[in-house]
């Protein structure tokens, strides 16, 4: 019992501390690069969305902000 806040301190530390890095200068050129895009296959990326809303059965609401019934 007296392990336990040992192990959540140990858990917490990983967790946070695995998102935190700095990005060098000359690392940035590496990570600006066209193949680090997300969307450089529009062909790709419309077949993705097209299996995820058909296994959803939902459709919209990428990269479209907002939302609401659009009452004025």
């Amino acid at each position: 019992m007296k392990m336990r806040p040992w192990l959540l301190l140990l858990a917490a530390t990983g967790l946070f501390g695995a998102g935190c890095v700095n990005v060098k200068p000359w690392q940035r050129g590496t990570l600006a690069d066209y193949t680090m895009n997300q969307d450089r296959d529009p062909a790709g990326t419309a077949l993705n969305q097209h299996i995820w809303f058909s296994r959803e059965t939902a459709s919209g609401g990428q990269g479209v902000g907002g939302g609401g019934c659009g009452c004025n």
